[in-house]
């Protein structure tokens, strides 16, 4: 039950497009509409947020195929497509689409700029505070994997305290208008889209076979070039070109098979 009584849905005859967006878009005025008609302002603005998003002028054309993403991955069963990974690949990489979340802490400071400067300042923060996230979302990669070249930048999954410190700074910038202090702002939570997962998942385990690999090759390299190395300056045996190669093919061989390797004894010549 509503502790403050709800008024009539034609009380407020400006309002007849507003309550008619939610009507199409829920089926249903919400009680906290039809109360919130003493503050027609706040009604017409989260009517016009939670309209028809496909049109909307209010929404660009990635945040439509984000929500058209979410409302298909919350219902049951699961509705995402491929053709609606599709149109998120062209906005976003694989490695963007992330679960994320963040905790504001704050304060009024400046009693008369929420009273007045804004309608809701506790609604204010909440709205700006999610326009944050999605900048911060869209403005770090997600790991470190996902940088270029030798130049490390910073990631919202190895850097923490730059995160959380440019989370803090945009809010500050974003809620100085309504006379609000951010006195803390962190992630709390930071994954992999339940469906992409699996994917990045096998990729990672790739990406980890593939650097091994790499590492395995180079250290033969190495010891094959100390061998060559050592064999001829301590005269140990003379190796013409050939038997080099023979040699080299041998040692990478050994060195970078993944099973144990069988040794095979020549009794005969190279050139047998």
């Amino acid at each position: 039950m509503a502790r403050i009584k709800p008024l009539p849905q034609d009380h407020s005859p400006e309002l007849k497009e507003a309550f008619a967006a939610y009507d199409k878009s829920l089926g249903f005025v919400p009680n906290s509409m039809l109360i919130l008609q003493r503050k027609p302002r706040i009604v017409k603005a989260m009517a016009q947020l939670t309209g028809d998003f496909r049109v909307s002028p209010l929404y660009s054309e990635a945040e439509r195929v984000a929500l058209d993403f979410a409302i298909a991955a919350a219902s049951q069963p699961n509705g995402v497509t491929e053709e609606m990974f599709a149109d998120m690949r062209k906005h976003w990489s694989e490695t963007q689409i992330v679960e994320i979340a963040a905790v504001v802490v704050w304060h009024v400071d400046d009693t008369a700029k929420a009273a007045f400067d804004v309608d809701d300042y506790e609604m204010f923060v909440k709205v700006q505070s999610e326009a944050a996230v999605r900048h911060l979302a869209s403005s770090f990669a997600y790991d470190e994997d996902e940088t270029a070249g030798d130049r490390r930048e910073p990631t919202l999954l190895g850097s923490a305290d730059i995160v959380a410190k440019a989370l803090e700074r945009e809010l500050q910038a974003r809620l100085d208008q309504a006379g609000v202090v951010v006195e803390e702002a962190r992630l709390t939570h930071l994954a992999y889209a339940p469906e992409i997962a699996q994917v990045m998942l096998r990729r990672q385990q790739a990406e980890a076979i593939i650097s091994a690999r790499q590492k395995i090759v180079h250290g033969a390299v190495s010891m094959v070039e100390m061998a060559l190395s050592e064999l001829s300056a301590k005269e140990v045996v003379t190796l013409d070109d050939d038997r080099k190669a023979s040699m080299v093919s041998n040692l990478m061989i050994v060195l970078c098979a993944e099973s144990e390797v069988q040794p095979v004894i020549n009794t005969g010549t190279l050139y047998g």
